[in-house]
C-alpha cells in the first residue's frame, strides 16, 4: 500500500510525526500515523476546472505555516532574506517551484489511476477476506485458497456463510456514530481545564491554501473517556447490553461501516462539485475515480465546526479501536473463562497508542491529514472500514487462538512495545523541543549539533533553516519511525507464531514507513541540493543503524 495512496487515515498512525500516525500520525500513532516536518508558507496557485481543463491564477497569498510535513527534523526558524512568502511545496535548492503544488496532484499519470482503480476494487477485498479467514477458518489465510483450488468449496458457499448485514448491527452502528457526533459536536472539552499539559478546547489550525484559519473544537480525548466510562458502567452495573456485542455482530457490523464508509465518500464528493466550503481548495483532475479515491475539498465540513478530517479520522474508528479490544477480551473471558496475557498486552499496548492520539490531538491539525490530503474514499472508507477492522487483527486472532505466554516471553514483548513508544515520543519530543527554542536548549545534556540549510521558495526568495542531528535525530533520520515499528512488532510478538494473520499490521508498516522514508526523502534532496548531502553524511542511516 503506497502511502501516496494510503496518507493518515488508514495508517492512524501509521508513522506520525506528531501523534496524530498521523501520518500521524500515526498513531497507533502509526494512527493513523501522522506526520509533521516542513514549515513554510505557500504561494497558492487556485486552479478551476473549465471543460476538464485547468486554468491557473497565481495568487500570492503569503499563507502561514501549512503544516509540517516530514522532511527531516528542521528547526522552525526560517530566516527569508526578501519579503517573506515561502512554499513547501516542490521547495528545491536554488529553483523556483511551480505554482499550484499544495494538497494532492492536479494531474494523474497512468501509474497512479492503476494504483487507485486497483485499491479501490481490492481493499474491501481484502477486509473482507481477513474477517472471513478468521469466522469460516479459524484466522488461516491459506486455508480458502486451498480449498478453493481443491473444490472443496466455492466462492458461493463462503459467500452463503458470511452473516448478512442485520437490523440489531444497523440499530448498534447507527446509536455509536450518533454518539461520537453528538460527544464531538454539543460538549465543549472540559479535560484541558482540570489535566495539566493538555491542549484541548477550541484551537486553531494551520492556514489553507486559500488563506482561512479553521477553528476545531478539540476533545477527542474527553469523547474517548466518556465513552469508556458509560462502556464500563454497562458491563458493571447497567447491564444494557453484553461486552461482547461488538463481537458478536462483527461481521454485520462490516457491512454497516462499509455503508457509511461509502456514504460519506461520495457525499464529500459530489459537495466538492456542487456546494464546496470553499471553492478555491477544490482539486479537480478530470478523472472520476482518482477525484473520487483521493478527494475533491480540502476541508469539507457542515457548518462551522463539523469538520470531516478531524471527525473522521479521530471518530469513530479510533475510539473505538480499545473498545473493539475490550469486546474482543470480553469475549475471550465468555469462552474460555479467562483473559490470556496476551490479550492484555494487546490491549494495554494499543491502549497506549491510542491515548497518545487524543492527548495530542491539537497538534494533529499541524500534520499532512489534515495541511495536506483532501478528504474522498481512502480517508472516509478507510477509517470507517480498514482502521477498525484490520488495526484490531490481532485481538480478534486471540479470540480464536487464546494464546498464554510465558512469562519472560510477555514481559520481552511488553517492554518492546514500551521501548517504542519511548523512542517514539521522544525523538518527536527532540525535534519540536529544538524547533521551539530555535536550538537553545539541551539535548541528551548538551548543546545540540545542526547543519544550517538553505532553500530557495516559488517566489525566488532565499530561506534558512537548521537540520538536527543530535540525540535520537543523530542516531537515524527517521527514528522516530523505527520506535513505531517497535511498537507494531510487539502487538504482533504477542500473539506468538501459529499464523501469519496478526502479522499484517507489522508488514502493511514495514512497507507504508519505509515507502515514506524514500518519498520524504527524495522531497528534502530537491529542496536543500548539497546541504542534504551534508546532512546524510552526518546521519547516514534512515531507520535502523547500521543497516538502512
Amino acid at each position: 500500500m503506497l502511502r501516496g495512496l494510503l496518507w493518515g487515515c488508514w495508517s492512524p498512525g501509521g508513522g506520525r510525526e506528531l501523534p496524530g500516525r498521523a501520518e500521524t500520525g500515526r498513531s497507533p500513532g502509526s494512527v493513523q500515523r501522522v506526520e509533521k516536518d516542513l514549515a513554510g508558507l505557500w504561494s497558492v496557485g487556485v486552479e478551476r476546472v473549465e471543460r476538464g481543463q485547468f486554468r491557473k491564477e497565481n495568487l500570492h497569498s503569503a499563507a502561514e505555516p501549512l503544516g509540517k510535513r516530514l522532511e527531516g527534523p528542521m528547526a522552525a526558524k526560517s530566516q527569508p532574506s526578501a519579503p517573506k512568502t515561502k512554499s513547501d511545496s516542490g521547495l528545491t535548492n536554488g529553483k523556483a517551484a511551480a505554482q499550484g503544488q499544495w494538497g494532492r496532484a492536479w494531474e494523474v499519470d497512468w501509474f497512479s489511476l492503476a494504483s487507485v482503480i486497483f485499491l479501490l476494487l481490492f481493499a474491501p477485498f481484502i477486509v473482507y477476506y481477513f474477517i472471513m479467514a478468521c469466522d469460516q477458518y479459524s484466522c488461516s489465510l491459506t486455508a480458502p485458497v486451498v480449498d478453493l483450488a481443491t473444490g472443496r468449496a466455492r466462492l458461493a458457499d463462503i459467500w452463503a456463510k458470511t452473516p448478512p448485514v442485520t437490523a440489531k448491527a444497523a440499530q448498534i452502528y447507527a446509536a455509536w456514530v450518533t454518539l461520537q457526533v453528538l460527544l464531538y459536536m454539543l460538549l465543549p472539552d472540559f479535560c484541558h481545564k482540570f489535566l495539566p499539559g493538555y491542549v484541548g478546547g477550541v484551537q486553531e489550525g494551520a492556514v489553507t491554501p486559500a488563506g482561512a484559519v479553521n477553528k476545531y473544537e478539540i476533545n477527542g480525548l474527553q469523547a474517548w473517556l466518556l465513552t469508556h466510562l458509560l462502556w464500563f458502567a454497562n458491563a458493571h452495573l447497567l447491564a444494557w447490553f453484553s461486552p461482547t456485542i461488538i463481537f458478536d455482530n462483527w461481521i454485520p457490523l462490516l457491512w454497516c461501516a462499509n455503508i457509511l464508509g461509502y456514504t460519506v465518500s461520495t457525499f464529500a464528493m459530489v459537495k466538492g462539485y456542487l456546494f464546496p466550503t470553499d471553492a478555491r481548495e477544490c482539486k479537480f483532475t478530470g478523472n472520476f475515480f482518482y477525484n473520487y479515491m483521493m478527494g475533491v475539498e480540502f476541508n469539507p465540513r457542515i457548518g462551522k465546526w463539523f469538520d470531516f478530517k478531524l471527525f473522521f479520522n479521530g471518530r469513530p474508528g479510533i475510539v473505538a479501536w480499545t473498545l473493539i479490544n475490550l469486546s474482543f477480551a470480553a469475549k475471550q473471558q465468555e469462552l474460555y473463562g479467562h483473559v490470556t496475557n496476551s490479550m492484555v498486552l494487546v490491549n494495554v499496548l494499543q491502549a497506549i497508542y491510542v491515548l497518545d492520539f487524543f492527548w495530542n490531538e491539537t497538534w494533529y491539525l499541524k500534520t499532512i491529514d489534515i495541511c495536506h490530503d483532501h478528504f474522498g474514499w481512502y480517508l472516509g472508507w478507510g477509517d470507517c472500514v480498514w482502521l477498525p477492522y484490520l488495526y484490531t487483527l490481532q485481538g480478534l486472532y486471540l479470540v480464536y487462538h487464546p494464546v498464554q505466554l510465558p512469562t519472560p516471553y510477555a514481559l520481552g514483548v511488553l517492554l518492546l512495545g514500551l521501548l517504542g513508544y519511548y523512542i517514539f515520543r521522544m525523538t518527536n519530543h527532540q525535534k519540536d523541543l529544538f524547533r521551539r527554542t530555535d536550538g537553545r536548549c539541551l539535548i541528551w545534556g548538551r548543546k545540540p549539533k545542526a547543519i544550517e540549510c538553505s532553500y530557495t521558495s516559488a517566489d525566488g526568495q532565499k530561506h534558512h533553516s537548521k537540520l538536527l542531528v543530535s540525540g535520537f535525530w543523530g542516531v537515524a533520520r527517521h527514528f522516530n519511525y523505527t520506535g513505531d515499528l517497535m511498537g507494531s512488532l510487539a502487538y504482533c510478538l504477542a500473539c506468538g507464531g501459529g499464523h501469519l494473520l496478526p502479522y499484517f499490521y507489522i508488514i502493511f508498516m514495514a512497507i507504508l514507513l519505509t515507502h515514506r522514508c524514500l518519498r520524504d526523502e527524495h522531497r528534502c534532496a530537491n529542496k536543500y541540493g548539497r546541504d542534504w548531502e551534508r546532512y546524510t553524511a552526518a546521519v547516514p542511516y534512515r531507520l535502523l543503524p547500521g543497516i538502512f
